[in-house]
């Protein structure tokens, strides 16, 4: 058992997967599979509280409420007071579920079908939660019951460890189960302070509210092995970029030139958008493209430009030998220069006013497909779309992406045949033929206007340094979220500073 690492790349499975693989896994020893489960949760629970003297156990009727059930034996064992509400009817559950109760009783565990309140009021910030309510096969909104156990945890001082996904969170989404994912502080759901996953990391607490109510995350993987097993991963965890000198010998033209075209002027439509733009362009300059080159749609130079970035009107732009980023603040002047863009774009990051513009006209979606038969470079296009943008792309709305981020990423990536970051909490980048990645830095302070024009820029100076499409996603994601975990507590972040870090 140990800490997740978000320095290995770990494979992420769901459900179904999960079950595929119980029967193999089990035959890999003589203890039954759940018993190893439930020593594995009592083993946390000593670890992450080692001077409880009381623990609560909630156990709901699956599975998931049978490893409560095997942990509560080990400790009411080694002296612990335990007691353990268990939220089903008599004799349902499956067989695995009904020996650890039968194991349970055997071994004197107290158990009960309510919530021991005035018991809980005695716990204190020492003593621990266990909840062993759903797993990962939970799906529908919590019953009344399930309701009272999660109210319960949320309003007592013991800390609380969650077995395989907190009550209330959706196991593939990190959505609420059953609610609108906009309004989470109203939400019922189990905020753990540990969580334990066994086999697999399930890829809603790497996404959506999941990286809130999940706290720690550890893994045992009980016997499981990505190389020896021959269940494919659904995800794999995003590995972090780290960067290395550029050699003695290079020069700029070395790495790569980068063009940023967009920044629609007041004249327009009302709005200076010009700065989503520069901080494209700052971003890929401070990320070491060779040479940067700013085409604004307002027709007008900018006076806040770096001045180590040219400025050059677009129909003086060699599109066929650039890295091109197209679309910051791009607004309605992007349409007429986007067929232009699509057709002859060496390489090509699409963001912001880019994507709505594909999204709303047929022949720029297959210009946008027809891109993939280019032989510059594997997978030469990378779109960068918000929620919103990927509903809009996908003809569905935001709610439907967030529900199965996964499933969005990769149809946006199949139907666009190009990489594709779907931002986000818990930021997915898919390709086709290639499996998705799960990132898992960065954090609320990006969740302001602008970091997405610096992720586009950074993306593309990626691009302009060798690496493909996908991979070059991968590596600026990675590192723009990583810069906002490593800023400092007392300094704010603004677009302009995050552009200015990166290196």
């Amino acid at each position: 058992m140990h800490i997740l690492s978000r320095s290995h790349a770990w494979p992420i499975l769901g459900p179904a997967q999960v079950r595929q693989l119980e029967p193999a896994l089990q035959n890999l020893s003589a203890t039954p599979l759940m018993q190893s489960a439930g020593m594995a949760c009592a083993q946390l629970a000593m670890a992450v509280a080692p001077h409880a003297r009381r623990i609560w156990v909630a156990a709901g009727p699956g599975n998931n409420g049978g490893d409560g059930l095997e942990a509560a034996v080990h400790l009411h064992q080694w002296g612990k007071e335990v007691v353990v509400s268990l939220i089903a009817s008599p004799g349902s559950g499956p067989a695995d579920a009904q020996a650890a109760l039968e194991r349970a009783q055997k071994a004197g565990v107290r158990i009960q079908n309510k919530v021991p309140d005035q018991w809980l009021q005695q716990m204190d910030a020492r003593d621990l939660c266990i909840d062993a309510l759903l797993g990962i096969g939970a799906t529908r909104p919590l019953g009344a019951d399930l309701r009272t156990c999660v109210q319960a945890m949320q309003n007592g001082w013991a800390p609380v460890l969650s077995i395989d996904v907190p009550t209330g969170l959706n196991p593939l989404s990190g959505q609420w189960l059953g609610g609108d994912s906009s309004h989470s502080a109203d939400t019922l759901a189990v905020r753990a302070d540990h969580t334990l996953c066994l086999i697999a990391v399930q890829a809603g607490l790497l996404m959506g509210h999941g990286r809130d109510a999940c706290g720690q995350i550890w893994l045992d993987n009980l016997g499981y092995l990505h190389s020896e097993h021959s269940v494919p991963a659904r995800a794999w965890l995003n590995t972090p970029y780290t960067t290395s000198p550029k050699p003695h010998a290079s020069h700029k033209g070395s790495h790569g030139d980068v063009a940023v075209i967009g920044g629609e002027g007041m004249a327009t439509q009302g709005m200076d958008m010009r700065g989503a733009a520069v901080l494209a362009a700052t971003a890929a300059l401070h990320a070491g493209a060779g040479r940067v080159i700013l085409s604004l749609l307002s027709g007008q130079a900018s006076d806040n430009a770096p001045p180590d970035v040219m400025q050059r009107k677009f129909k003086r732009l060699e599109l066929e030998k650039l890295h091109v980023v197209c679309g910051c603040g791009g607004g309605s002047a992007v349409q007429s220069v986007l067929p232009e863009v699509l057709r002859r774009s060496a390489q090509l990051v699409l963001d912001a006013d880019g994507l709505n513009a594909v999204a709303d006209d047929n022949a720029l979606q297959q210009a946008l497909r027809q891109r993939a038969t280019l032989q510059t470079a594997l997978q030469p296009t990378v779109i960068t779309p918000h929620p919103l943008e990927a509903a809009r792309l996908l003809g569905c709305n935001t709610q439907q992406v967030q529900n199965d981020r996964l499933k969005a990423a990769q149809e946006l990536a199949e139907r666009y045949q190009c990489a594709v970051v779907l931002k986000g909490s818990g930021t997915v980048i898919a390709a086709p033929g290639r499996t998705l990645r799960i990132n898992t830095t960065g954090n609320g302070r990006l969740a302001i206007g602008g970091t997405g024009d610096v992720l586009a820029g950074l993306v593309g100076a990626r691009m302009a340094q060798g690496l493909n499409g996908f991979d070059a996603a991968c590596v600026a994601v990675a590192q723009h979220g990583q810069v906002a975990d490593d800023w400092p507590s007392g300094e704010g972040l603004t677009a302009s500073r995050l552009a200015q870090k990166l290196v």
